[in-house]
Order: structure tokens, then C-alpha cells, then sequence
């Protein structure tokens, strides 16, 4: 460990943590119990170059400016997501699951879908059924009777996406795969009239796309895991109101062009208060969490 000078925007977040803006991340880091004169920190340089390629700077990455807050932004209410229900206590995408969120008193339901040999949507998040049941074999290669036979973890079967709509009445975000779960989706929505109810997400342009046009008017987000900047733009002209993306990717750019297009940012997977306090700190809009007690505000 070594003293670095560092210039450029440290926003401090309590005693003893700052965060670090940078081109390529954003990251929480723990500081002494005494604070130093501005700009002055001891923290780790990089083992090896980041994209930058600079090694003058912490993780070889050199800071930006702090964001502007002159320009006043609309309040809107925080969203805590349970992904695939609670997955961290309950078996994922299961009716078990959905039923403990909302009794947890989380925001929303995210699930997944797939679509089986029959057309069912069948919430599952793997292509297969050998991760999470007792089964083996792929979804779109199996019948709908097949799929109710495995067992989903502690005796739960494997539900359609129909069942989470009666089992619970929280709005839900629906990932689809592909083209041909958004078709199927979209009629279901149709004939239940879910447009308000139901946000569809993906990490497929296309699908966000399709969904758009089946259903004029739905929410949509595109989800981004492995992205960069570019993924504001692949947003908007895939027509999504929101951008999902993976925490530990995310940037203090990437989120100042997200609000420049009126997109709004949720993260994930939000699992712990470090996290949580790092998603406060850049005004994101929600997270998505496998817990249910992370709760929505530090």
C-alpha cells in the first residue's frame, strides 16, 4: 500500500468510506479513521493496466469532475426489485418465492420466461431444467406436463407465468429470451390488459424491440451485464424506458449520459449495504436484491 495524490472528484460517504468516479468504474473504498488533506488517500494501484492504461492513477484510472446538481430532477419513488423472487431464501422462480417478496414487502417481482415445445411461458431462468430441478433437459424440447412433473425445490413445481399473476398481486418485470417469448408474452398481456402491471426486460435489443411494437405503450428495459457507454443508445433506439445493468460495470459517465437520454437505471445484484450505499450515492432508481431484508433506503 502506498500514498496516492489523486485528483479529480472523491465524494466522501460517511467516516470512513469515499467513492472513486472514474472512466471505468465506480467503486466504494474504506479510508482510515483520519482524514487526510484533500485529495490525498491511501489506496491500491492496479496489478495489471485497466482500459485507460495509465498507471499514474489508482486501479490505473484517472477521475472525473463531480456531476452537476444545479438542475433540479423529478422525485420518483425508489424501487426494491426481488430477483426471481427472493432467490437468496426461497427457490428461485418459484410460487414459494414470488409470495415470500411480496410478503416481504418488496416493490416488484422479477422473473424469467421461456417458452416450452407446447407454447406455455414457463418461468424458469436457465434455457434447461438441470440447474434448478430434479430433471434434465431443455424447455422449448419438453412439454408443458413434462415441466409440472420435476420438482423446483422443496417440492415446488415449475410455474407458468399465468400462476405468478394470480398468485401475487405486485407489478412484475418479465425478462424474455428472445423474439418468440415476446410474441407469446405479448398476447397474454393483451388479453389480461398487464401493460400496466408488467415491465418486459432483455438483454437482446431485438426482443425489447418486438415487445415494443406488439404491445405499443408497454414499459420496457434492456438489460446490460458485459457493457459499455454504447449502451445508452442501444437503449433508446430499442424504445426502453430503462436500463438494468450490472453494478459492478456501472460508471459515473455511463450514468450521467443515461439521465441526459431520460433513462431510468436500475442495478443489480444489490446484495449488501456497501452496495446499497454506493447505488444512493449515484441516484440510481431502484436495485434489483436476492434478499428481502436489503431494503430501499441506508
Amino acid at each position: 500500500m502506498e500514498t496516492v495524490y489523486i485528483r479529480g472528484f472523491l465524494q466522501q460517504v460517511g467516516a470512513r468510506e469515499i467513492i472513486l468516479h472514474s472512466r471505468n468504474f465506480t467503486a466504494l473504498f474504506p479510508v482510515g479513521h483520519r482524514r487526510s488533506e484533500r485529495f490525498r488517500y491511501r489506496l491500491p494501484r492496479a496489478r495489471r493496466p485497466t482500459r485507460v492504461h495509465d498507471h499514474r492513477w489508482p486501479l490505473g484510472c484517472e477521475l472525473l469532475p463531480p456531476p452537476s446538481t444545479t438542475e433540479a430532477s423529478p422525485v420518483l419513488k425508489f424501487l426494491t426489485i426481488g430477483h426471481r423472487g427472493v432467490m437468496g431464501v426461497e427457490p428461485e422462480n418459484t410460487l414459494r418465492s414470488f409470495v415470500a417478496a411480496e410478503r416481504a414487502g418488496l416493490d416488484a417481482i422479477e422473473l424469467d420466461l421461456h417458452v416450452s415445445r407446447d407454447g406455455a411461458l414457463v418461468v424458469m431462468h436457465d434455457p434447461d431444467v438441470d440447474r434448478t430441478t430434479d430433471g434434465s433437459g431443455t424447455i422449448a424440447d419438453l412439454t408443458l406436463a413434462e415441466l409440472r412433473a420435476l420438482d423446483a425445490g422443496r417440492g415446488e413445481r415449475v410455474p407458468v407465468f399465468e400462476e405468478v399473476l394470480d398468485a401475487v398481486t405486485l407489478p412484475l418485470q418479465a425478462e424474455i429470451k428472445d423474439i418468440q417469448a415476446a410474441r407469446v408474452l405479448a398476447e397474454v398481456i393483451r388479453e389480461r390488459d398487464l401493460a400496466d402491471r408488467v415491465e418486459v426486460s432483455s438483454f437482446h435489443d431485438a426482443a425489447v424491440t418486438e415487445m415494443s411494437r406488439l404491445v405499443p405503450g408497454i414499459r420496457t428495459a434492456l438489460i446490460g451485464s458485459r457493457y459499455g457507454l454504447d449502451i445508452v443508445d442501444r437503449a433508446v433506439d430499442a424504445g426502453a424506458a430503462t436500463v438494468c445493468l450490472n453494478l459492478r460495470r456501472l460508471t459515473l459517465e455511463i450514468v450521467e449520459e443515461a439521465r441526459k437520454r431520460d433513462l431510468r437505471i436500475v442495478a443489480w445484484v444489490v446484495n449488501t449495504q456497501e452496495q446499497l450505499r454506493l447505488v444512493h450515492t449515484l441516484e440510481l432508481d431502484g436495485v434489483t436484491t436476492d434478499y428481502p431484508g436489503l431494503g430501499g433506503r441506508p
